[in-house]
């Protein structure tokens, strides 16, 4: 088992068990002990010096003492990175809220932060010290695509101001939102190239129309329809086509000119008309005079 006693200063001789601190490494049978304090009543007085030593010890065998370097709490401490870090997109921004790495007293020390930021494939910038655990990186380009990390520097105000740096957190990436102005631009966009694109379709379906006029006007022209009467003979053959086509025929509607054919010898042909045209009402062509 071992056994572990600490004291305050190099010039003090006294050593205190770790009892006092609320650690109790006292009679362990593990090769290593836990320091970190449970609350910032216990543990080492972070503004002391401090020193170790252990030994080890076998049923009545006891080694002797061996003491580690001494350190100081807010000078050899490790800080890590925020903890919690949470961002929200905004217009042209990002807002960063996070959570210290470890609870301090703020009459010994504080935390001041740097976020370290670049466009994605861009170059990286730093923005800080900032002392708030929420922070608006502002001036940002809308809609694009921003990572970011957060770190912490412990500053020992009660010494001097000595600070001690962190580690970065981790890498996260977001993509910023729109601001006004870019919203009434990309309105406008939309809204010319609509227009334009309207326009494109009605000036090529104007020219479709007037290079294919001939082909629309066949499309839709309506085919011709069969006459009545020869829609019914077609329906019974045996009906002369003559008398179907003359069954509806009212005299008035139908008139023609008849033409009669007047033949004479070949000595007379000269003085006399070969034709005359008379009015009649009926159909029929009938020669008249000598047969040729």
């Amino acid at each position: 088992m071992t056994q572990g006693r600490w004291s305050t200063s190099p010039s003090d001789s006294r050593w205190y068990d770790t009892r006092d601190i609320g650690v109790d490494c006292m009679n362990v049978t593990t090769t290593e002990c836990n320091f970190t304090p449970t609350s910032l009543s216990n543990g080492f007085p972070p503004h002391f010096n401090v020193s170790l030593r252990v030994r080890a010890k076998l049923e009545d065998l006891v080694s002797p003492w061996l003491s580690v370097p001494w350190f100081l709490y807010y000078w050899n401490v490790t800080v890590g990175p925020p903890e919690n870090v949470w961002v929200t997109p905004g217009e042209g921004s990002l807002i960063i809220r996070f959570s210290s790495p470890f609870d301090i007293p703020a009459s010994l020390a504080t935390f001041v932060y740097y976020v370290h930021y670049w466009e994605k494939a861009g170059i990286q910038k730093v923005k800080g010290p900032f002392r708030s655990n929420s922070i608006v990186l502002n001036d940002l380009k809308p809609l694009r695509e921003y990572c970011l990390q957060v770190k912490a520097h412990l500053v020992w105000t009660y010494y001097n101001n000595i600070s001690r740096p962190g580690h970065l957190s981790n890498i996260s990436c977001y993509e910023t939102t729109m601001d006004a102005t870019t919203k009434l631009q990309q309105v406008i966009i939309i809204a010319v190239g609509i227009f334009l694109l309207l326009s494109a379709l009605a000036g090529a379906c104007f020219f479709l129309v007037l290079k294919y006029k001939g082909l629309i006007k066949y499309w839709f022209h309506s085919p011709p329809s069969i006459p009545s009467q020869i829609e019914e003979y077609l329906k019974d053959p045996s009906q002369p086509i003559l008398e179907a086509l003359d069954k509806d025929t009212s005299p008035t509607d139908d008139a023609w000119d008849s033409v009669s054919i007047v033949s004479f010898p070949d000595k007379e042909q000269e003085d006399v008309p070969q034709s005359t045209l008379t009015q009649d009402s009926g159909p029929v062509c009938q020669p008249v005079g000598q047969e040729l």
